[in-house]
């Protein structure tokens, strides 16, 4: 046991580039307390002492605010960072080196009891901020699940996951089309992986690079309009005459 908080320990200090000191993450980092108290609640559990496991599990959520089912399966070197709103279910598997951040969901699809409910995570995969897992499914060795994504069915091993719902990139079977659409998308600043520095909600980030997008249009329209006017091209009298143009042939049809 004391062998697996160490390795904890490291694997926080490696991947976190906030952690001072060994002491401050044994301290003050609640996913490795929850780690701690999921390592308890899971040796109960196992030992069919099921009401142990889940005391100790509610005790754990309400110290860390992380909720880990004590039937889960929790690999090596895992790091949840900040952590807050993590639930993770009874039948999840998470591999060894994999990082969680807050927020995240590994949940069920199903009611069946006895039957695999909750995703299986691979070694080495990330999980982005507000990300959803949900199914008996599994998450290939070092994928990545993009912040809000909600992912319902596998991700092949090394690929990300964005979007709700998720589909996988695979840079290497984009067409020309597929890659004019990701570069115009990144000019309006979505973020194709979700996994960036400021992990922000990609189609937030489309949707004002379209608000944007309509205001340099209407402005480049007024540009237009205003250097019209000014060769002595009057839209108003324009439109007035297509107008009466178009009422004089429907009338003419009519008749």
């Amino acid at each position: 046991m004391f062998s697996r908080l160490r390795e904890d320990l490291a694997s926080v200090r490696e991947r976190d580039p906030a952690a001072r000191s060994t002491w401050e993450v044994l301290t003050c980092y609640p996913g490795v307390h929850a780690l701690m108290f999921h390592r308890l609640a899971h040796a109960a559990w196992t030992r069919e002492l099921f009401w142990i496991g889940r005391f100790v599990s509610h005790i754990s959520r309400f110290l860390t605010g992380i909720e880990i089912h004590p039937g889960a399966t929790i690999g090596r070197r895992v790091f949840i960072d900040h952590g807050m709103g993590v639930v993770i279910g009874e039948t999840a598997e998470v591999g060894d080196d994999c990082t969680i951040y807050q927020a995240v969901t590994l949940g069920g699809t199903s009611l069946y009891r006895g039957t695999k409910r909750h995703p299986t995570l691979g070694n080495g995969v990330v999980v982005g901020a507000g990300a959803k897992v949900l199914g008996g499914f599994t998450v290939g060795d070092g994928a990545r699940i993009g912040s809000n994504a909600v992912v319902v069915k596998p991700v092949p091993a090394g690929r990300t996951a964005v979007g709700n719902p998720a589909r996988v990139i695979d840079p290497e079977r984009t067409d020309a089309r597929d890659k004019a659409r990701e570069q115009k998308a990144e000019q309006m600043g979505f973020s194709a992986y979700g996994v960036t520095k400021q992990m922000d909600d990609p189609i937030a980030k489309a949707m004002h690079g379209l608000l944007d997008h309509a205001v340099e249009t209407d402005r480049r329209i007024q540009l237009l309009v205003e250097q019209l006017e000014k060769a002595g091209v009057r839209l108003d009298s324009t439109i007035e005459q297509s107008d009466e143009f178009d009422a004089q042939r429907l009338s003419k049809m009519v008749d």
